[in-house]
């Protein structure tokens, strides 16, 4: 027996992790085809770009479909009255991709309603009297952030070190997020001693960090993060800095900083402003990587278009009776994967 499927237009990515052959789980599938979970890397590899082609299970799927069987695929394997129990060994198929209308890129903007939020973004007023930018304390504690890269080694080293902020630096939370996102910019160094020095320093005051990165390198605003907790404690035994962090129990917490880097605008800037923070209502999907000898190559969704065949290895009794719950069914068109028309063309038995 050959049912031939047309369908145009397949999308052949995936947004969700997880597989759609597996219970769901109580909070239902992760989304990961936001920007950010696309470019996170394992190695090299950016497992969350999620391409999909059609396998066994999507060819059980379309027939489960086209007699009728709604249910999920693993619901329908897991009944004691799954039609095709005795017959997916005898079941194979064949994707041919027309020619004509050959495997195309495309650019799509999907929606995003997990909650997620901008890490770049923020609403609502900016709050720029808040006392940790106008108390007495204000200047030496930011002040670090302003210290040239000399300066910073021997403020880590010397408890007594002075911080003297810049005269015409007017403190407010514009002014130090941005010197901070400038700080995060610059470009990892290589460890020579005074840098293996300063490490070995905050490596036993913060025992629970890491400072160098997997390549040897290390990026300065991990230090500039580190030093701005160390002035967060100095400052601690002259002034109240209460108004200085978030506190989670015994743990003090710099606004927009962990002991080890800056954690964005959006953790920043979210302590100072009249508004929440700035919801994402989707993105473009598309990665991109830098690939030796290619250099940066830009991955988009894929949509596909051609003719899938099923080939069912069954006595003639069953064809026609597999022939007969088709058409009583009358599925005239169906999804192939997340989007795109799929029709039966002919049933041969």
């Amino acid at each position: 027996m050959r049912i031939t499927i047309k369908y145009e237009a397949a999308w052949q990515n995936s947004f969700l992790d997880g597989s759609n052959n597996e219970p769901l789980p109580k909070g239902g599938r992760g989304f990961i085809g936001s920007m950010t979970n696309l470019s996170k890397r394992d190695g090299d590899k950016y497992p969350n770009f999620v391409q999909r082609e059609i396998s066994k299970d999507t060819v059980m799927g379309i027939l489960n479909r086209l007699i009728g069987d709604q249910r999920k695929l693993y619901q329908s394997r897991q009944s004691q009255n799954y039609f095709f129990s005795d017959l997916e060994k005898q079941i194979t198929f064949e994707n041919i991709h027309d020619r004509f209308k050959p495997v195309n890129t495309e650019m799509v903007y999907i929606r995003n309603i997990t909650g997620s939020t901008d890490q770049n973004s923020f609403t609502g007023m900016i709050k720029g009297n808040h006392p940790v930018f106008t108390s007495p304390y204000s200047p030496e504690f930011w002040g670090v952030l302003w210290l040239s890269s000399e300066q910073l080694f021997e403020f880590i080293k010397c408890e007594s070190f002075c911080v003297d902020l810049k005269s015409h630096v007017q403190l407010d939370p514009v002014t130090v997020l941005n010197q901070s996102n400038e700080l995060n910019s610059l470009k990892p160094i290589d460890a020579n001693e005074a840098i293996i020095e300063i490490i070995g320093i905050l490596e036993k005051k913060f025992t629970a960090e890491n400072y160098v990165e997997s390549s040897g390198k290390v990026k300065l605003i991990r230090l500039y993060a580190a030093a701005l907790y160390i002035q967060f404690y100095r400052l601690s035994t002259r002034f109240n800095m209460d108004e200085a962090c978030n506190r989670r129990g015994p743990n003090v917490y710099v606004y927009g900083y962990s002991k080890r880097g800056f954690n964005g605008s959006r953790d920043f800037m979210k302590n100072f402003i009249t508004g929440d923070e700035k919801r994402i209502w989707g993105n473009p999907y598309l990665l991109k990587e830098k690939r030796s000898g290619e250099g940066e190559i830009t991955l988009l969704l894929t949509k596909a278009n051609g003719t899938l065949n099923i080939l069912l290895d069954v006595p003639e009794e069953t064809a026609a009776q597999i022939q007969n719950l088709i058409e009583a069914a009358g599925v005239s068109s169906f999804y192939l994967g997340k989007k795109g028309l799929a029709y039966v063309e002919t049933i041969r038995l």
